[in-house]
C-alpha cells in the first residue's frame, strides 16, 4: 500500500509522484496545500515531524525527502520498469546529477520561486496572522525563509540566484549536447529528479532557456513532457488534485 502525500506535479514533489508513474506502482495520491499551510498542521506533521513534503507512506513506513524516495521506489520494486543504470559506473554518474540538483540547481530556483508566489502569499497575511503561522513551522531555517520571502529578498540575493540558474542550464544544455539523457543513453532518476526542477523553465525563464539559447535542454524537456507516464501524471492531477497558482512573470 503506497500513499504519497505531496504538493503535486511540481518541483521536489514532481520527483517521486513521477517516479511512482514511471514505474506503474498503484498508490494513493494525497494532496497537501501549501496556500492553506496544511503541511506545517498537525495531522501531517505526525506523518513528517519536519512538516515538509513529498512523504511516502508504504505499509506503515515513512520515507521523506524527495530523491530518497525515488531511490526507495528502485529497491522496494525492482521488478517495476527500472529507473535506474545496471553497471556501478552508471549509477555513480546518475547520481552525481541527483546529488547536484539536490544541491545546487534546486536551491537557486526555489530562491526565485519563493521570491515570486510565497512571498506574495505571506503578504496577504496580517502580522498576527503570519506570527501564528511561524508558530507552526518546525524548521527554524524555514521560518527564517517565510520572514525573507515576506520581506522580499534582497536583490543582491536574487541577483546571485539568477547567476546559480544560468550556471545550472549551461550545464544542463552542455551535457545534453553529448547524449539524449543525462546519465547517458538511458532515461533514470537523474532525468526525473532534473526535469522536476527545469520543467516550465521555458516558460518562466524564456529568456534563457528557448530553443536558439538552449536547443538541446529545450527538446530533452519536451521528449519527457511528451512521455506517456509524464502525460498521465499531469492529466490524472487536474482531476485528483486542485489546480495549483501559476507562477507570476515578474
Amino acid at each position: 500500500m503506497l500513499t504519497l502525500y505531496s504538493f503535486g506535479p511540481a518541483a521536489n514533489s514532481m520527483k517521486p509522484l513521477l517516479t511512482l508513474y514511471e514505474k506503474g506502482l498503484e498508490f494513493t495520491p494525497r494532496f497537501v496545500d501549501p496556500t492553506r499551510f496544511e503541511h506545517h498542521e498537525d495531522w501531517f506533521k505526525a506523518i513528517n515531524p519536519r512538516g515538509q513534503v513529498p512523504a511516502l507512506d508504504h505499509d506503515g513506513h515513512i520515507i521523506t525527502e524527495s530523491t530518497v524516495i525515488c531511490e526507495y521506489l528502485e529497491d522496494a520494486f525492482p521488478d517495476a520498469p527500472r529507473l535506474r543504470p545496471a553497471d556501478p559506473v552508471g549509477i555513480a554518474e546518475m547520481r552525481v546529477w541527483t546529488k547536484w540538483v539536490d544541491e545546487y540547481f534546486c536551491w537557486c530556483v526555489s530562491t526565485i520561486g519563493w521570491e515570486r508566489m510565497i512571498g506574495p502569499m505571506a503578504r496577504k497575511l496580517s502580522d498576527e496572522e503570519f506570527e501564528e503561522k511561524l508558530k507552526h513551522i518546525p524548521i527554524p531555517e524555514q521560518q527564517a525563509k517565510w520572514r525573507n520571502a515576506r520581506a522580499g529578498f534582497p536583490q543582491a540575493v536574487l541577483d546571485e540566484e539568477m547567476r546559480k540558474i544560468r550556471v545550472s542550464i549551461d550545464r544542463l544544455e552542455k551535457r545534453l549536447a553529448q547524449s539524449p539523457w543525462l546519465a547517458g543513453d538511458e532515461y533514470t532518476l537523474a532525468d526525473i529528479c532534473n526535469f522536476a526542477i527545469a520543467n516550465g523553465m521555458q516558460f518562466g525563464h524564456a529568456d534563457i532557456v528557448n530553443g536558439q539559447a538552449t536547443p538541446h535542454l529545450l527538446a530533452w524537456i519536451e521528449r519527457i513532457n511528451a512521455r506517456p507516464a509524464t502525460q498521465a501524471m499531469f492529466a490524472k492531477s487536474q482531476t485528483e488534485m486542485p489546480p495549483r497558482p501559476a507562477m507570476s512573470a515578474a
